[in-house]
């Protein structure tokens, strides 16, 4: 029987890991078991891990009390079936915990896809349960599978988030700053901006030394380290597209415009370590408060406007540009083993791992 390893982590304390070695299940009748060839490990990763209790990315893949396996994206293949209309052999693309094997119980099955419709998964958003076949799945390339763990996800995030913000008229304002201008979800909102409303100025603030890398990617007007927000450059009105999480950054920035920042937007964060705005609270007496973004009500949202073929295709024709453009950005650094796997996640959480290195793993 082959051997199932999971990486877990603390949920009090993200960098203690744990490698746990079990027999890998065999699936029951309806089921089928995944063996995961390969995943992305980013600092979405370490938002999943971050934010796990409040949006249940702990719920979806149980571990003992106090741990927790962290959500990747990524490809597996079926090792085995006992499901009439999987057939062992076949790839699939979806969310996968950090482990070497998964057992899913399929439905809602059609060529190109299926979820998983294991009990204790359903509470959760059903973008999640989801799984691509790829061979009917009209987003497959062989030849970009990694580009597709590394920006996928967090490019769906990114157009979402343009959608929302253009249906909202950006807020009247005239400049969206996006914090963690270095992270993959804010180079992709910049990116989809730069299409769809080339009259909104985008700025980026990051830290010191991505600076260099953030003005290569051509991706904003300004560029800004934080602790050189003086420079900050705002004609009218601006909306606040927040990453990294960090208080202090969204204080600082407030401080600095006033009545001038019309919206605060809050997605990821990158800067978890470094006082994170929960609850809404930017630790500012006035000014708008932070408002959280959550990708599958907004998903839900659009598809509810212009239906899920429309949705796929609308997304589709902004992937493929967004690639062109991707590929100048990022080194895919391939590692192995569970030694590695735990060593990177560290430095994602850390926040030591390079913005142009993307990082994909198998056991």
């Amino acid at each position: 029987m082959p051997v199932k390893r999971e990486m877990m982590v603390r949920k009090d304390a993200l960098e203690q890991t744990a490698i746990n070695e079990t027999i890998a299940p065999e699936p029951k009748d309806g089921e089928v078991l995944l063996e995961i060839e390969a995943f992305a490990l980013t600092a979405n990763n370490v938002t999943y891990a971050v934010v796990g209790e409040l949006v249940k990315y702990w719920y979806f893949f149980p571990a003992p009390e106090g741990w927790g396996i962290v959500p990747v994206w990524g490809h597996a293949r079926v090792s085995a079936s006992r499901h009439p209309d999987i057939a062992a052999g076949e790839r699939v693309y979806g969310y996968l915990p950090t482990a070497t094997h998964l057992i899913v119980a399929p439905g809602k099955v059609s060529a190109g896809q299926f979820r998983d419709m294991t009990a204790h998964r359903q509470p959760m958003a059903a973008v999640y349960n989801l799984y691509r076949r790829l061979a009917a799945d009209p987003a497959h390339d062989p030849a970009r599978e990694e580009a597709r763990m590394l920006f996928e996800p967090l490019f769906l995030t990114s157009f979402l988030l343009d959608d929302q913000l253009r249906r909202q008229d950006w807020h009247g304002a005239g400049s969206v700053i996006l914090t963690s201008a270095s992270s993959k979800t804010a180079m992709g909102l910049a990116h989809v901006a730069r299409a769809s409303s080339p009259g909104i100025r985008r700025i980026g603030l990051t830290s010191g030394s991505n600076v260099a890398f953030v003005e290569q990617t051509g991706l904003y007007d300004q560029v800004i380290a934080y602790d050189a927000l003086d420079a900050l450059d705002v004609a009218g009105t601006a909306v606040l597209v927040d990453f990294a999480g960090n208080a202090g950054v969204i204080a600082d920035v407030q401080a600095r415009l006033a009545e001038r920042l019309v919206h605060i937007l809050k997605v990821g964060v990158t800067h978890h370590d470094e006082g994170v705005a929960g609850g809404g609270d930017s630790g500012v007496a006035t000014g708008p408060k932070p408002v959280w973004f959550f990708a599958p009500d907004a998903a839900a949202t659009l598809i509810g406007a212009i239906g899920q073929d429309g949705f796929q295709s609308a997304v589709a024709e902004r992937w493929h540009a967004f690639l062109t453009d991707a590929d100048g950005w990022v080194t895919v650094d391939r590692q192995s083993g569970a030694e590695a796997i735990q060593r990177v996640w560290r430095d994602q959480v850390a926040g030591r791992a390079k913005p142009d290195i993307g990082y994909i793993m198998r056991w």
